[in-house]
């Protein structure tokens, strides 16, 4: 070794440690904003970047609009049924329930801020572990003989 990197002083690379509570929470709190935004603005639409391969063959990354479903319905009565979904099924807070009754659109964003919080708290780390256990894995591709 040169004079210079002795000088130096080497560790070993530590591997980054990934929390799957942490990504849950965060994945299920960028929803949530979504669902504010998309309250504020019934037109709005995620940004989604990928990369795509023009005609010269070369990849590019390109920005494209995907729609943003809400995660309420009007219910019989004039009253609206919150829920949060996590992949296509809504995730259940108690057992048989998984919505909360709100009396009209307007406190619909108090609703979301409420259970931003409680996210954040850890509050129903439980019920996302539950649902992403139910998750089925990607099929495999078959190879064509």
């Amino acid at each position: 070794m040169s004079s210079t990197l002795k000088s130096l002083n080497f560790t070993t690379l530590q591997k980054p440690s990934t929390n799957p509570t942490l990504d849950r929470r965060a994945r299920v709190i960028a929803r949530l904003e979504e669902q504010k935004l998309l309250l504020a603005d019934p037109n709005y639409k995620r940004p989604v970047r990928s990369w795509s391969k023009n005609e010269a063959g070369e990849k590019s990354l390109v920005e494209t609009k995907q729609r943003v479903l809400p995660w309420w319905t009007v219910q019989p009565n004039g009253s609206y049924a919150f829920f949060i979904r996590s992949g296509w099924k809504p995730l259940e807070f108690e057992k048989g329930k998984a919505a909360i009754a709100v009396p009209s659109l307007e406190k619909l964003p108090a609703i979301v801020d409420t259970l931003i919080t409680a996210v954040r708290n850890g509050e129903l780390d439980e019920q996302l572990a539950q649902a992403s256990a139910h998750t089925r894995p990607p099929k495999a591709k078959r190879k064509a003989a």
